[in-house]
């Protein structure tokens, strides 16, 4: 494809020489360029990407982005101030088609339950679908891990470019807040944006929690295409803020929950495995039986619907398909049940509310105890540690605190942290599966065993740089080991 093409898609003028060059691929890691390649470089945390422009171009990098004050010699220097936006809006073009139905998903939590349900209602109503997001790209038959929430922006449109090749046709992917400050997910349509929650959460990377709002509200003040639709779960506290966005856009607003006026959750009873949801949907009461476990996860399965009637679903089918939703990997996954008969769950939830989401979910079917254990990761918002703990003792009647992935911190110094917040409520287990098997083996009758903060992930990662490492580890498995070694 021609450099002047996709400059003209892009609103970008170059020179008549420059507008015939063949561009053959996009590449912001200079190691992965190869002739005709247009190169991105940009001013990362860690690292600066204009220092490799010299070995971009000596690779055969036929068009460097960048800012204006950066030295490009050899190739065409395609300036901007924010080269990350450009650079996606060139390449979008390049990577044509892509599925023709997409949708994206911000908030906390609840994005990687959101977009997957999603995909499953699709699904359900006959559509190939897949997401994107946490689990890696998930269809129908398999999901690929690309070990990122919401990975680098040419990596993204090759993954949507490669489904639509596979006859793809609808997409839900998990819109980060560091994916959208960084522009990973630009240069396609998206028919309709979802908003689950906010809480805090990367203010190692925003700092506070009105620049973290912020990045996520790219979704709906420039993301979303016009004439679009937000879904916005109404009960939580970011929610009317959030509505403000869509308004000053003024795309469609479609709110679900208890506040909700296209679906009002009027009533929730929890059941033995799951809850009978009270849902009113254009004047219409109807009962639907929603077998997964929790208040967070009915709000996922509302915000999943409604994403699905945005798009062109109908409404009375999409909401009695919520009856067939299967479990999301790691998110309240029953991992095992020990001779007791107390069952072990796994959960990805790694901040204060996410936790006390979690421990709320499982309160109700709790008999006797509910045994926690947690940790905190490494290198990131070190103020939650705190907060998690203080989360996890509040709701819990016995805390274990362990790993989670050290990364390139003291373990010792990172539970710490997150025991000061348990005011000796606590108890701590270094290892992880030690503490895994303490709580399995702790567990009775009545009780149930909650394991957070992991959830889908295969690894635990220690160290940083070259130093780092990822040892094999899966919440899941272990528990399961677990429980078959004492039963054993």
């Amino acid at each position: 494809m021609k450099l002047g093409v996709l400059a003209r898609s892009a609103g970008v003028a170059l020179p008549d020489a420059a507008a015939d060059i063949n561009v053959t691929g996009f590449a912001i890691d200079n190691r992965k360029v190869a002739p005709g390649t247009v190169f991105g470089a940009f001013a990362g945390a860690q690292v600066n990407g204009e220092d490799f422009i010299p070995a971009a171009i000596a690779a055969g990098a036929v068009a460097v982005v960048a800012r204006p004050e950066a030295r490009v010699e050899g190739a065409v220097h395609i300036a901007d101030a924010n080269p990350r936006r450009l650079f996606a809006h060139l390449a979008a073009p390049f990577f044509a088609p892509v599925p023709e139905t997409v949708v994206a998903v911000t908030g906390t939590n609840g994005k990687t339950s959101t977009v997957e349900m999603t995909r499953q209602l699709w699904r359900m109503a006959g559509h190939p679908a897949a997401s994107i997001g946490t689990l890696g790209v998930t269809t129908a038959d398999e999901s690929v891990s690309t070990g990122l929430t919401t990975p680098d922006i040419v990596t993204f449109l090759a993954n949507m470019h490669g489904l639509a090749r596979e006859g793809v046709s609808h997409v839900a992917y998990e819109a980060s807040s560091h994916g959208l400050s960084q522009f990973r997910n630009e240069g396609l349509r998206v028919v309709a944006g979802g908003f689950t929650n906010l809480s805090r959460d990367h203010l190692d990377y925003h700092e506070t929690m009105d620049a973290y709002f912020a990045a996520k509200m790219r979704l709906f003040d420039e993301v979303v295409a016009e004439g679009g639709t937000a879904v916005v779960w109404a009960d939580d506290a970011w929610s009317d803020k959030a509505l403000a966005h869509v308004a000053a856009r003024g795309l469609k607003a479609l709110t679900v929950g208890e506040k909700g006026e296209a679906i009002r959750l009027a009533g929730r009873t929890p059941t033995q495995l799951g809850q009978v949801l009270e849902l009113v949907h254009d004047g219409a009461t109807r009962k639907v039986t929603l077998p997964l476990i929790g208040a967070y996860q009915a709000a996922n399965a509302l915000v999943a619907a409604g994403l699905v009637i945005a798009s062109g679903g109908a409404a009375a089918a999409t909401l009695d398909a919520l009856a067939r939703l299967q479990p999301v990997r790691g998110r309240l996954e029953r991992a095992a049940i020990n001779r007791a008969g107390a069952p072990v769950y796994v959960d990805y939830a790694h901040t204060p509310d996410a936790i006390e989401a979690a421990i709320a979910a499982l309160r109700p079917h709790v008999g006797a105890r509910l045994i926690t254990v947690i940790g905190a990761g490494g290198d990131r918002d070190t103020g939650k540690r705190a907060p998690m703990g203080a989360a996890a003792c509040a709701g819990s009647d016995l805390v274990i605190v362990t790993d989670d992935n050290p990364r390139g911190e003291d373990p010792a110094a990172i539970r710490a942290a997150v025991m000061a917040g348990c005011d000796g409520r606590a108890v701590e287990v270094a290892d992880r599966r030690a503490a895994i098997a303490h709580a399995v083996g702790q567990a009775g009758k009545g009780d149930i065993v909650l394991v957070a903060g992991k959830g889908h992930e295969q690894g635990q990662i220690v160290g940083r740089g070259e130093a780092m490492r990822v040892l094999p580890f899966d919440d899941v498995q272990v528990a399961r080991e677990c429980v078959g070694e004492i039963t054993g």
